[in-house]
This record gives C-alpha cells, sequence and structure tokens, in this order.
C-alpha cells in the first residue's frame, strides 16, 4: 500500500495523455449501464479539467460530442483503445 498511487495523481495522468491525444482517432468503449455498452470511433477534440470530449460520426455524415470524465476512465466504465492496433490506452485494472 506504500507505494500505491492516489487516484487523484492518476486521473492528473490521464488527463494530460489525453490532452496530448487531442486531434487522435480512438475507439471508446462507454458501459452506459444495465448490461448496455456502446462502443463508438472518433477523434478527441478537447480534454478540460475534469472531462474530454470525443466527436464522432453519426449515420448520414452527422457529428455528435461525447462527453466522458477522467474518473470513469480510471474505473473502466470508460475504455479507450488505439484505432490502429486495438491496443487499450490506460490499463488500470489490471494494476494492483
Amino acid at each position: 500500500m506504500e507505494n500505491e498511487i492516489p487516484s487523484v495523481n492518476r486521473v492528473d495522468q490521464i488527463h494530460e495523455e489525453l490532452r496530448g491525444l487531442t486531434g487522435s482517432r480512438v475507439r471508446v468503449r462507454a458501459n452506459m449501464g444495465r448490461s448496455r455498452i456502446v462502443e463508438r470511433t472518433g477523434v478527441v477534440v478537447s480534454a478540460h479539467p475534469s472531462l474530454f470530449m470525443v466527436e464522432v460520426e453519426e449515420r448520414r455524415g452527422r457529428k455528435a460530442r461525447q462527453s466522458y470524465q477522467y474518473v470513469d476512465v480510471l474505473t473502466g466504465t470508460v475504455e479507450l483503445f488505439d484505432t490502429e492496433s486495438g491496443e487499450p490506452l490506460f490499463d488500470f485494472a489490471t494494476e494492483e
């Protein structure tokens, strides 16, 4: 427990990494509750202090912006993947 990184530092780490990914394509997998999982591919458009936004393609060429919280990435409710390799961008769930 002594070497455990506080959650606040991890949220800051996620924020910094996503700020660096602004303009990059990512695949988002979000658990919306009640066994409903939504997967979308889009571009990280902004990283604000408590949330980040991804612009996704909708039907008929429309674009929609989805916002997610860094805490949801930390807890695994929202997962982000590299669109090229399919590798997860953050993997806190496997850390002990």
